[in-house]
């Protein structure tokens, strides 16, 4: 594997670990609020987070991910906690999602990082590509998790 892909999946497990030691101290119950001003809760931010680094990856390569095709209703562009039900998974089931995912990319994909497909409608054409978006829009919803525990634990 090339110095960059070891850097960038180093990336993605260094920010990712920052995500979960933000999740540290927040609650099940404090996962579930959603603060005047704001439309989604934490745990949404996390399944979103978890969710849209799989799209980009099948939307690129146009191959099947292995994510339940629940997780798009629950955790999709457009979709809120009004979408969940008690099939769910819990802020705990999502924090070790979160915690595995990079590691399983790293094993289905590390090869394949420089490989082209035809490009998606952002001009990406490699799993490369995708995962450097992905880091960039898992930072986004980092800071709306950020903000939501400012709401929710007013002392954080």
């Amino acid at each position: 594997m090339k110095q960059r892909h070891e850097v960038l999946f180093k990336q993605l497990e260094c920010y990712r670990s920052y995500v979960l030691s933000v999740m540290e101290n927040v609650t099940e119950e404090e996962a579930e609020i959603i603060p005047i001003g704001f439309n989604n809760n934490i745990r949404w931010n996390l399944g979103h987070m978890y969710l849209d680094q799989y799209l980009w990856i099948q939307a690129v390569t146009k191959e099947k991910c292995g994510v339940p095709e629940q997780f798009k209703s629950w955790f999709g562009f457009g979709t809120s906690p009004a979408n969940f039900n008690s099939e769910t998974p819990s802020l705990e089931e999502l924090k070790i999602l979160l915690k595995k995912q990079p590691a399983k990319i790293k094993d289905v994909y590390g090869e394949r990082l420089e490989e082209e497909f035809p490009p998606t409608e952002m001009g990406m054409h490699t799993i490369e590509q995708v995962l450097i978006r992905t880091i960039f829009h898992e930072g986004m919803h980092l800071q709306a998790i950020l903000d939501l525990k400012k709401c929710i634990q007013p002392s954080f």
